[in-house]
């Protein structure tokens, strides 16, 4: 699927790391959720949204609850997201996608990472050219759901054309996956559930434009530096445009 194939590996990349570290950033978007629209997920679009996704994510049902429970109490800490970019090395662009209640000590951790790394911490907005910043949703396919029919209905969401499409043996169930305009986010979910998709859930990410080619020692590098960013608790995804 050429430019789909691309945006798959670049999602991806979101998904290293340990299983409590996708929980603890999970749990955070849960807070957010919450505290924006309440804890009802039927009269919270966006917490039922990030719900489907702790699901396909294979988060207990407990840890959702309690997450839940946790961003309607009193003393529950006011998280803001923060993306932070730069260059890595090798000249490999960086995005960090942050939820922090401190960004004093969240940007102190992000840059130290950068220099060890010989890196260089920019500005926000410099690499913004070098991403496009994209809606995600995916969702159990319907048996009689026509892709094209579809995707030409969403085209008005400022849906892009490619898509994927991807069988999963122990559930016998195939999900999809599209990708959109950030702008459309509640526009689409809407679509998607009123057309009776299941277990529809919305993400956000950044989806290089311009892949860098690196050979395998530099590509063990980067790794290395991603790995490093990925163990602080407030940073939620890494994303750079190594091919």
């Amino acid at each position: 699927m050429g430019r789909a194939f691309e945006y798959r590996k670049a999602a991806k990349m979101k998904r290293w790391g340990h299983m409590a570290k996708t929980f603890t950033r999970l749990g955070k978007q849960i807070a957010i959720a919450v505290k924006a629209g309440g804890p009802e997920p039927e009269n919270n679009p966006t917490l039922r949204s990030i719900i489907a996704v702790c699901k396909r994510e294979n988060m207990p049902k407990d840890n959702i609850e309690r997450a839940i429970k946790n961003a309607m109490g009193k003393d529950q800490s006011e998280y803001k997201a923060v993306t932070y970019e730069g260059y890595g090395p090798h000249g490999i662009a960086v995005f960090v996608d942050t939820l922090t209640d401190n960004t004093t000590r969240t940007v102190a951790d992000v840059r130290s990472v950068f220099n060890k790394f010989s890196g260089n911490l920019g500005t926000t907005g410099s690499l913004s050219f070098l991403f496009d910043h994209k809606c995600v949703f995916t969702f159990k396919k319907k048996d009689d759901v026509d892709m094209e029919e579809l995707i030409l209905e969403l085209i008005d969401y400022n849906v892009d054309d490619e898509f994927d499409e991807e069988y999963d043996e122990d559930k016998d169930e195939t999900t999809i996956t599209i990708y959109g305009d950030p702008k459309s986010y509640a526009q689409i979910q809407n679509y998607l559930e009123e057309q009776g998709f299941e277990n529809v859930g919305g993400e956000f990410t950044y989806i290089p434009n311009d892949f860098k080619e690196v050979d395998d020692e530099q590509r063990a590098v980067i790794e290395k530096m991603v790995e490093r960013l990925e163990e602080f608790d407030d940073v939620q995804n890494v994303y750079t445009n190594m091919k």
